[in-house]
């Protein structure tokens, strides 16, 4: 499994990164990768800009069944991204969420592209 992060910053949860690479036993590809990628982990705070863009932008290097996990800050802290503003950039960008995990103070939310909803 190949997956690309993209946004990490040092607010960003180290032991996420650390825990994906594990599972997946290979280092997480940064941001200027030319491989295609069968999960992009995409760290997005408020302020970083159009939520839409960012995913535009996620979905360009994945494989035809790829998912990008959309990882915004928990309810309450600085950057903290609403759930219906999650959806509709989702929406947007072709996306569809698939389900959403707490990651310690972190909201993941995986996301598809249209017709390809398997979890």
């Amino acid at each position: 499994m190949i997956v690309q992060e993209v946004g990490w910053d040092s607010d960003c949860d180290s032991a996420i990164s650390e825990a994906v690479e594990d599972v997946i036993g290979e280092e997480l590809l940064d941001e200027d990768t030319d491989e295609l990628c069968d999960v992009v982990l995409l760290w997005w705070r408020d302020e970083d800009g159009d939520l839409v863009d960012g995913l535009v932008d996620s979905i360009r290097p994945l494989a035809e069944n790829g998912r990008i996990w959309l990882l915004t800050p928990g309810a309450g802290r600085s950057g903290t991204v609403a759930p219906g503003d999650i959806n509709e950039s989702a929406q947007l960008a072709g996306l569809v969420q698939t389900s959403a995990e707490r990651l310690g103070q972190w909201q993941g939310s995986c996301l598809v592209q249209r017709g390809n909803t398997k979890k």
